[in-house]
């Protein structure tokens, strides 16, 4: 049975749970999301398979998963992208773009960037039913039509938008941290 590490609100590890048990009050999970963008601007998307017990059949982002016991974000996102789509990266040392609170734990995204031939993908049968490369507005029209895991469409502008930084502002730079 898979495991997942237990955080407290401040994100300190306090326990483990085995997936399907019910979340105790104040105990949360981590996951990860993996965006990739080519070179043209626009990301590497994932339809999920048809008998997954959530979200079947719609598309998501390029990569995601929960963070298992004893690993890191950044371990889950190295394993998980090998897994899924069959592309060897270390994520060691790489801060996740963003992280967003959900109800039950923290969800970390990752972003790369790298021109990826699709015929070279090694999708994962078990989750990954097909993928392609889309732009801001095919997935906003997409989560509008219901093929596309419900995200808020401002979080895919956010995605987007900030693909080359990191940081809540244009242009952020070191110069105030010295």
């Amino acid at each position: 049975m898979e495991k997942w590490d237990v955080y407290d609100i401040n994100r300190v590890k306090t326990g483990v749970m085995e997936r399907g048990w019910e979340f105790a009050t104040d105990a949360y999970t981590c996951v990860m999301h993996i965006c990739i963008f080519n070179s043209k601007g626009e990301m590497l998307i994932q339809q999920r398979q048809s008998y997954k017990k959530t979200w079947p059949n719609l598309w998501d982002v390029s990569v995601g998963g929960h963070t298992e016991a004893g690993e890191t974000p950044q371990m889950s996102a190295t394993r998980e992208l090998f897994e899924e789509l069959g592309i060897k990266r270390d994520f060691t040392g790489i801060r996740p773009h963003f992280t967003i609170n959900f109800v039950h734990g923290f969800d970390d995204y990752f972003f790369v960037e790298e021109d990826i031939d699709l015929n070279d993908l090694k999708l994962q049968e078990e989750e990954v039913q097909a993928v392609k490369w889309a732009t801001r507005e095919e997935i906003k029209k997409m989560i509008e039509d219901g093929k596309f895991i419900t995200y808020y469409p401002s979080l895919i502008d956010l995605m987007f938008d900030s693909i080359k930084s990191y940081g809540a502002h244009l242009n952020e730079s070191n110069k105030y941290l010295r």
